[in-house]
């Protein structure tokens, strides 16, 4: 067999699939299989024409198959009461797997501090604690999960003390004992007045603490993860119904919905840039990455990554930023890399032309920090290594025992780095071309480009659908 068909939007784009290290990739669960297997399954499962389902609008069917599923392949033991979140297997383990993909980059280089067993938080892992038990399982990774719930304290701590095989690699910490030493304390405390709302019968209600004061001063990560409240009410919330996980109004719904919950995420990430390796999280609509996108680049993210997670007819997006200097932007002069790369952007509607990309191209490294002349006549920006790249770049190579070698990196760092020009080819069809202008600096040059070209195809090719 020759495999899955690689499915291809209206646009020609290919549609992403389920992530490749997913044990469900290769196929879909065998629900007839499961129910021969596990009895308390059975009776939620129907055969028609030879096909074996079940109804995803009965919470019970659900919570059964993820019970099972999680038990079968995992070795994994689990159980929610009714009413909680109950997560799908396959979609959470495409989350954890995009998390070992940033991990095994060689883009963000692990915190000096960090051991070598991988350390995540996760932020509001519910009653199903899923993420630290698939990553624990999976990988043998370690994590620390918050919430703020007693039920969901409760049964988080549950499901981790029902698994004693990886029960010593996962903490479950209450996030409103607010966990900090005197040193934080000021931190926190501005923090608390800055997420404050506004009064409501004279009270005045916070915002529930997410990193800063539940991280401890001593504490360091190689990431954090999200499932946020996507809704800003219940009845939002219940709108869907083709199916049917639970979620209380805590697990589901908050002010201002996902987009106000992840902003908050990125500005307790901005007091706590050396504490993390990856920030994360999932995302549940399209219409919302692209501001998110743009938060972190103004938080001063020195990278910015979002991917797609597909199950059926489900669709989620992932955001990931650190504030951690890339390696690729410290690769040795002497290192090869490509002179130019380019991308093409397909079908844009009427009123978006060269110009407008190469405004948006500005943009994006202005928020990048990095400084751009921009030459509207050739349409072409000239970019130039920012001062604090030029300076961790230096401090790379002055380990080399070469005498003098910090000085000539310093020369060689000046000046213009790379120019970035665009063409249109057609109407609707643009050419957008980096050329390195610099040798010194061609890691910092593949990864802006890459960089560039997810922001401008994020902007302009969802414009164009």
């Amino acid at each position: 067999m020759g495999g899955r068909r690689k499915r291809r939007r209206r646009d020609g784009t290919e549609a992403p699939v389920i992530h490749p290290r997913n044990r469900y990739a290769a196929a879909a669960p065998d629900f007839a299989m499961l129910a021969s297997l596990y009895p308390s399954f059975s009776p939620f499962v129907s055969i028609s024409r030879g096909r074996a389902s079940i109804d995803f609008t009965d919470f019970s069917a659900t919570r059964e198959l993820t019970r099972v599923l999680l038990l079968h392949d995992h070795g994994v033991n689990w159980w929610i009461p009714d009413g909680q979140l109950c997560p799908t297997v396959p979609n959470r383990s495409n989350y954890i797997h995009w998390i070992e993909d940033l991990l095994s980059s060689d883009l963000i280089p692990p915190i000096s501090s960090s051991n070598k067993t991988v350390r995540g938080f996760d932020i509001g892992t519910g009653a199903n604690c899923i993420y630290p038990l698939l990553g624990s399982s999976l990988l043998g990774w370690s994590f620390v999960g918050s919430d703020v719930t007693d039920v969901a304290l409760e049964w988080a701590k549950k499901n981790v003390e029902s698994n004693p095989q990886i029960a010593n690699l996962i903490e479950i910490r209450n996030a409103n004992k607010l966990s900090c030493s005197s040193e934080s304390e000021a931190v926190v405390g501005e923090a608390v007045k800055e997420n404050a709302l506004e009064p409501v019968d004279g009270v005045v209600k916070s915002k529930p603490p997410i990193l800063l004061g539940i991280v401890k001063d001593s504490e360091s990560f190689d990431f954090c993860m999200c499932n946020p409240p996507f809704f800003e009410s219940i009845e939002e919330a219940g709108l869907n119904q083709k199916t049917s996980y639970g979620g209380t109004a805590e697990e589901m719904v908050c002010p201002g919905g996902e987009q106000a919950f992840i902003t908050h995420i990125i500005e307790d990430s901005v007091s706590l840039k050396n504490t993390f390796r990856w920030f994360t999280s999932m995302v549940g609509r399209k219409a919302n990455l692209k501001l998110l996108v743009s938060k972190v680049r103004e938080a001063g993210a020195s990278v910015v990554k979002t991917t797609e997670f597909v199950q059926g007819q489900t669709a989620r997006w992932g955001l990931a930023w650190s504030f951690i200097v890339p390696r690729k932007m410290i690769i040795r002069s002497s290192t090869p890399g490509k002179a130019s790369h380019s991308f093409m952007l397909y079908g844009l509607q009427r009123g978006y032309g060269a110009f407008q990309v190469l405004k948006s191209a500005e943009t994006f490294f202005h928020a990048s920090n990095l400084s751009c002349k921009t030459d509207s006549s050739l349409f072409s920006i000239d970019v130039t290594l920012s001062d604090k790249q030029a300076q961790a770049a230096m401090l790379h190579h002055e380990s080399d025992p070469v005498e003098g070698s910090s000085a000539k990196l310093q020369s060689a760092v000046t000046g213009i780095s790379f120019r970035i020009s665009v063409f249109e080819q057609m109407p609707g069809t643009l050419l957008v071309k980096g050329s390195l202008l610099n040798k010194a600096l061609s890691g910092i040059f593949s990864s802006t480009f890459s960089q560039l070209e997810d922001t401008l195809k994020m902007e302009f090719l969802s414009k164009a659908r």
